[in-house]
């Protein structure tokens, strides 16, 4: 790449960091810094270290195509696996350099007079760059719940993306508040070894089968010297994600489907009949992310596990308190409430041309053209930036998408040194338009989720397979993004 290259700076070292940097570096762009708020890389990966973490896509999906691993030690693998996964690529691929750890971002800032950004760092230090790129996902701030009396729990208590590994389970009187992924992953994991588990459930889940596998020698052998099989794999799953992505919009009677394999799976493991109403969902399938287990369920019906669907009260010294008056006592409570997903770039404050704010320009949603640009933001981009989420399928292959739209973005500014990428609004808006008409078909409206911003608007997902998405951002159209001279007119139109 010419000297005309662009500087960029990329904000985390999750996927979305990761595979934008090496999209980059193979497209010969050299002058880039990646930020990392932690001492690690990984994101989530990094993070989510509770018992039983993994992943509910298989590997051979969840991992970059030009990136694939023979020797999985299974199918479905977990939090360790993944996260050396990414610490291999980072690696094989020469990042580490460029990655400055310890550094999080508090704000940016465009300039109108230079056309270039400013990123401010906790500690005061200012970085600028031609072009900023947000990877900071969807899934990075942890989530706790309004419950009053939160802080006077006498016993200990954490969030399980900030699971405390010196707290022991064992033989305690342990409270989970909430039912998602998380969840579903950590209490079949510790509830053998409480002396007793009280699951607070506000709504059930959908819990599909798990078809994982154990990969044997041989597996890793014919992935290796084979790499059809891999592919194969890789291809059938693929495959069936977008059959059930279809569910969501374009072939609603596919939830029948659904609906009947979680069903069925409910009946066999959980045979109380009690027991087996309260996890019956009371909504539509579809409407929040299914999640996949062949364990949760039976460890509900363990003599140990009370589920409660009695909604909290209040939380006291000694421990959960029901609205029906009861006091549910607990040593540990363990917060499985998600995240705060709607909060995109959250706490970072983002500013744009005249110094207009991100938060503001969001204040009814967050929102951004393919998911990637916002108007009014000249050289900024996101990685699993708005409505690029899935209810199913890899988020690897959607970050692989985004990374290819930016790096087609940056050739072009590459192309034209001096002027700067911004997006027409009239363009904007008008796939939002058709994006909102697609997700007001969708099951996410039938209930309430972190898909959704307080307003109901789904600021998240994206309602399609992830196959139209790798069309729609397959080729940046110039038309869409004007090229301007620094300290052009704040909106753009046409």
């Amino acid at each position: 790449m010419s000297s005309s290259a662009p500087s960029i700076v990329i904000i985390g070292t999750g996927f979305g960091g990761l595979g934008v940097a090496i999209e980059l570096q193979r497209a010969g762009f050299g002058d880039f810094t990646i930020l990392e708020r932690a001492a690690d890389l990984g994101g989530v990966w990094r993070e989510n270290t509770y018992p039983g973490a993994g992943c509910d896509i298989p590997s051979p999906l969840y991992s970059f195509s030009y990136e694939p691993k023979a020797d999985w030690p299974k199918r479905f693998s977990g939090q360790a696996d993944i996260h050396g996964y990414l610490r291999g690529v980072a690696a094989k691929h020469n990042l580490l350099p460029r990655i400055r750890f310890g550094s999080e971002v508090t704000e940016a800032a465009y300039d109108d007079a230079t056309g270039t950004w400013t990123v401010r760092l906790t500690d005061g230090t200012e970085i600028g760059c031609d072009v900023l790129i947000s990877a900071v996902g969807q899934l990075s701030r942890p989530a706790l719940p309004a419950i009053p009396g939160i802080e006077s729990f006498s016993g200990r208590s954490f969030h399980s993306a900030e699971w405390d590994h010196d707290v022991r389970l064992t033989g305690k009187k342990v409270a989970v508040i909430g039912t998602g992924a998380s969840a579903v992953q950590f209490v079949p994991a510790i509830a053998p070894s409480t002396a007793r588990l009280t699951l607070f459930q506000r709504s059930a889940a959908w819990i599909m089968p798990k078809n994982d596998i154990e990969y044997s020698r041989l597996h890793h052998t014919l992935f290796q010297l084979l790499p059809v099989t891999r592919l194969a794999e890789r291809l059938w799953f693929w495959t069936f994600c977008e059959f059930l992505s279809l569910a969501l919009v374009d072939v609603p009677p596919i939830r029948r489907l659904v609906t009947w394999i979680g069903m069925r799976q409910l009946r066999k493991q959980v045979p109380d009949p009690a027991l087996r109403a309260k996890l019956t969902p009371d909504y539509p399938a579809g409407c929040k992310r299914a999640l996949f287990s062949n364990e949760y369920l039976p460890a509900l019906t363990a003599p140990n596990v009370r589920v409660e669907t009695t909604g909290i009260a209040g939380i006291e010294p000694e421990g959960v308190r029901t609205a029906d008056g009861e006091l549910h006592e607990a040593d540990v409570i363990v917060y499985g409430t998600g995240f705060k997903g709607t909060e995109f770039l959250w706490p970072m404050t983002i500013r744009g041309r005249g110094g207009r704010e991100l938060a503001d320009d969001w204040a009814g949603g967050a929102r951004a053209y393919k998911g990637i640009t916002v108007p009014g933001y000249p050289n900024l981009f996101l990685m699993y930036g708005p409505n690029t989420n899935l209810g199913v399928g890899s988020i690897v292959y959607m970050i692989e998408s985004q990374a290819s739209y930016i790096r087609q973005a940056l050739e072009r500014l590459a192309r034209h040194p001096g002027l700067v990428l911004d997006t027409r609004t009239d363009k904007a808006a008008q796939f939002d338009a058709h994006l909102q008409k697609r997700l007001a078909r969708t099951p996410w409206n039938f209930c309430g989720s972190w898909y959704r911003s307080a307003n109901g608007r789904i600021t998240n997902n994206w309602p399609g397979t992830v196959l139209s998405y790798r069309l729609r951002t397959r080729r940046l159209n110039p038309a869409d993004h004007p090229l301007l001279p620094v300290g052009a007119p704040k909106e753009l139109s046409r």
